[in-house]
């Protein structure tokens, strides 16, 4: 599926570059221009190594992206900055080996894309290829209710796509999952422009052939 079928839809974003919105910072870029391998600490060779081989290399993409962003608010060496994960998977910032609890952190990636969203609230970023709305739509009726499916175009690609990315982002924000009761807890009020139940603002845009959301959460939203 080409980029073409999202552009009625989502408005694009530039990869490669750090972009702000609602007070985060967003940066988002093919995996194939990623060859640089950041500066890792002894703990994060040790989460690295204890992954299966076809997930290093996206991996150590999304901390790339992760801690370009972390420097951008943190002074100090950039070998200071960790990104290790909680015991629910979720990632947190770490300098200096200290935990940074005002700085929220969220990666996506997919076989083409990478992202990574860093905030002062609860953050997610989740991406979703085009070219994957067929598995989303077999897959609706569990993260989409009924009314929700009624205000989603099902037969575009964008929109699907699109929606699976929101609600995952949300999921993420709220360091919930996908799979479960928690994605009907978030309805989708609207799509275009993408407005979530709750105390959450949203965007969705496109990048090359793949939607992006951003979703942040107000704790106790």
């Amino acid at each position: 599926m080409s980029a073409a079928a999202v552009d009625a839809g989502f408005r694009a974003i530039a990869p490669g570059r750090v972009h702000r919105w609602g007070g985060a910072r967003l940066i988002v870029a093919r995996a194939c221009d990623l060859g640089q391998v950041p500066a890792l600490s002894p703990a994060e060779r040790r989460v690295l190594r204890a992954l299966p081989a076809w997930r290093q290399a996206e991996w150590t993409a999304g901390r790339f992206l992760a801690k370009r962003l972390v420097r951008e608010v943190v002074s100090g060496p950039a070998d200071g900055v960790e990104i290790l994960p909680r015991e629910d998977g979720s990632p947190r910032v770490l300098v200096g080996g200290g935990p940074m609890p005002a700085l929220h952190l969220s990666i996506s990636h997919t076989a083409r894309h990478v992202a990574a969203a860093l905030a002062p609230e609860p953050v997610g970023v989740d991406l979703c290829e085009i070219d994957s709305a067929d598995a989303v739509r077999r897959v609706a009726d569990h993260f989409l209710s009924p009314e929700e499916l009624s205000l989603i175009d099902t037969e575009r690609p964008d929109a699907m796509t699109g929606a699976w990315a929101l609600k995952e982002a949300a999921v993420k924000a709220d360091r919930s999952g996908v799979f479960g009761a928690a994605p009907r807890g978030i309805p989708i009020r609207c799509l275009r422009p993408p407005v979530l139940g709750g105390r959450r603002r949203a965007m969705v845009w496109r990048v090359g052939d793949a939607a992006l959301a951003l979703v942040l959460a107000h704790p106790g939203g």
